[in-house]
């Protein structure tokens, strides 16, 4: 991406993002973020965020020497992040250079967003910003982690974080879900449903699922979920139950839950409820200001159900969601603070 242009699109107001690549750092989690925030969106009719990529070297070999990174910005593009997402390494031990950690520092000072990636924690925790806070980090480092920074709140078994102005994701893919989750902060439920779209990937993962499922591919393939998901999702505005989704699956409640656990990483009435949720905000995007009805067209029953569940699961009444995401609000990107 021209770092020139980039800067014009800063001016004129987008939220920037910027990416510190730094050496043996991991070429998945850059391109999740190269593709959830670095792409224009000519099917949105605007971009989204102003993206930059910088490292502390001209030159930057990248994890196991697979390929070197040159044409970059340096790294004094990261004193202008609206957004830092920090460096992560499969070397968990070794320290991370003391400019990366002191950029990170002075981003937080100022009030930027700060995201981190698999062992992102890592660097995030060394820098010293995670000191007192909830992050989680990949499974198989979470003995290491706690020994290291036993200060920090942990939580390994679930996919990702969101500590206010620090967010942090668990393992490779939970990249992806924590990158459309920003976007769906920044920029409401449908641009969020969008991107994923494009990504021709299920936004269906919320970050309080486990990292990792009994059977990530089933064994037969007539035991997938995704029949059963996709006639669930045109029938939201009906009082479905999880016997409902059983019968239509062709299996107890007791035999869908297990199923559900083991494909998803959760329960049926959990993701029943996240899908009616995501109609609902659709809903207030596009111009409905009912509650009532836009609770009944989404399966969620009251007026009084849509506020709770949205002030829980969002943090935001349906009133302060339109005035955010509405139609004609620019669904501009939500403060850090």
């Amino acid at each position: 991406m021209a770092q020139e242009s980039s800067h014009a699109a800063h001016a004129s107001g987008l939220h920037r993002v910027v990416v510190i690549v730094d050496e043996n750092s991991n070429p998945f989690e850059l391109s999740c973020a190269i593709e959830i925030f670095g792409l224009p969106r000519p099917e949105l009719g605007r971009d989204l965020y102003d993206f930059r990529l910088c490292s502390p070297e001209p030159r930057t070999l990248m994890r196991d020497g697979f390929f070197t990174l040159a044409g970059v910005a340096d790294l004094e593009a990261a004193e202008s992040a609206d957004t830092l997402i920090v460096p992560n390494r499969p070397d968990v031990e070794v320290p991370r250079r003391p400019a990366v950690l002191d950029a990170i520092r002075r981003a937080h000072a100022r009030g930027a967003r700060l995201v981190g990636f698999c062992s992102g924690a890592f660097t995030l925790a060394e820098a010293g910003v995670l000191d007192g806070r909830r992050a989680t980090a990949h499974w198989q480092w979470a003995d290491s982690f706690r020994a290291r920074f036993p200060t920090v709140r942990l939580e390994p078994d679930v996919l990702f974080v969101d500590d206010g102005d620090i967010l942090t994701a668990a393992g490779s893919a939970a990249a992806l879900d924590l990158g459309l989750y920003i976007v769906g902060r920044d920029h409401g439920a449908e641009v969020a449903n969008s991107v994923s779209r494009r990504l021709v990937f299920a936004a269906h993962r919320d970050g309080g699922q486990r990292q990792f499922v009994e059977r990530p591919v089933p064994d037969v393939p007539d035991e997938s979920l995704a029949p059963v998901l996709a006639w669930a999702q045109e029938r939201l505005d009906t009082p479905l139950t999880v016997s409902d989704l059983a019968a239509r699956a062709s299996v107890s409640p007791a035999t869908l839950h297990r199923r559900f656990q083991a494909q998803l990483g959760t329960t049926p009435l959990a993701w029943l409820t996240g899908e009616r949720l995501a109609l609902a905000c659709r809903l207030i995007e596009r111009g409905e200001s009912r509650l009532e009805t836009v609770a009944r067209h989404s399966g969620l029953g009251t007026a009084a159900n849509l506020r709770a569940l949205m002030r829980r699961k969002i943090g935001l009444t349906p009133l302060e969601y339109r005035h955010r995401f509405g139609p004609g609000t620019g669904q501009g990107p939500v403060s850090s603070s």
